[in-house]
């Protein structure tokens, strides 16, 4: 008995390729660069001219003001109008105030290439740098704000480790307002890092709160500030290498304080005493 002959299966069609985001529908999770949200953010990156601003995206409706202005200035060609909507699903942050960008990642940086530069200005003359090591911070927001006070308390570079704790995400970059683009980061083993800026004479101060005031330590010189993460304090292997302990007197109850507040408060206590005003003992 004569059987139907088969008929071919019909060729299968190719998978059709990933659709990839348009420049009118960028993606949120683009891999371009490093994602700026928010204006001020994006115009410090555009001024201070550390690394290459690939393209910005800018809400169509956003009113003309002066940083809008600035940004439409100097961002050029590397600007494309969008909806808010398509703003708001890319945001990472959620708070992009109607512009996004993608800059190139920075330059990694060693502890060496920041000492080799930071006992001279620009003139060649001497300064007394000061740097911030922070040894596991967990909390993005209190690495923004950390390198928020270091941008305004003129702090050459901030260390954190290079796996342990959280890097330059765009939380960070918004919460520092500017402080990521300006401030130097160096991603280097706390212990290493030390052992460099000791031999380099730095006098390196840690802060626990079994320390003395911060404006009993003479910290107009070359510095190094050392804090611990979130949920605890320098471990042994750090405060050994310390040349001294700072701690900020509480009152009302508190045990500590937020490592970015504590950060502020060091910072700050240096300002001062490099502003002419002596270091205070106890009276």
């Amino acid at each position: 008995m004569n059987s139907k002959p088969k008929h071919p299966d019909p060729p299968r069609r190719p998978p059709a390729p990933a659709r990839e985001p348009t420049r009118e529908q960028p993606s949120r999770n683009e891999p371009a660069g490093d994602r700026l949200e928010g204006r001020n953010v994006v115009l410090e990156a555009l001024t201070r001219k550390r690394r290459k601003v690939l393209r910005i995206w800018l809400d169509a409706a956003a009113k003309p003001d002066s940083k809008v202005t600035r940004i439409l200035e100097l961002g050029g060609t590397r600007i494309q109008r969008v909806d808010r909507q398509i703003l708001d699903r890319m945001s990472v942050t959620g708070v992009h105030n109607g512009v996004i960008a993608e800059a190139e990642p920075f330059l990694e940086l060693t502890m060496g290439d920041v000492l080799r530069t930071a006992f001279e200005d620009a003139a060649g003359n001497a300064r007394s740098p000061c740097f911030v090591l922070i040894d596991e911070v967990q909390y993005e927001h209190n690495l923004g704000a950390v390198l928020r006070s270091a941008l305004g308390a003129d702090v050459d570079a901030v260390i954190i480790p290079v796996q342990r704790g959280k890097g330059i995400t765009p939380v960070v970059h918004r919460v520092s307002m500017g402080g990521a683009e300006a401030v130097p980061v160096v991603r280097e083993g706390i212990s290493s890092a030390l052992a460099q800026l000791q031999r380099a004479g730095v006098y390196i101060v840690g802060a626990d709160m079994d320390g003395k005031p911060p404006w009993e330590l003479p910290l107009s010189g070359a510095v190094a500030f050392v804090l611990g993460g979130e949920d605890k304090g320098l471990t042994d292997p750090v405060r050994k290498r310390c040349d001294a302990i700072a701690g900020v007197p509480l009152a009302g109850g508190l045990e500590s304080l937020n490592v970015s507040v504590t950060a502020g408060v060091l910072l700050f206590e240096r300002v001062r005493q490099r502003a002419g005003f002596p270091v205070q003992s106890r009276a």
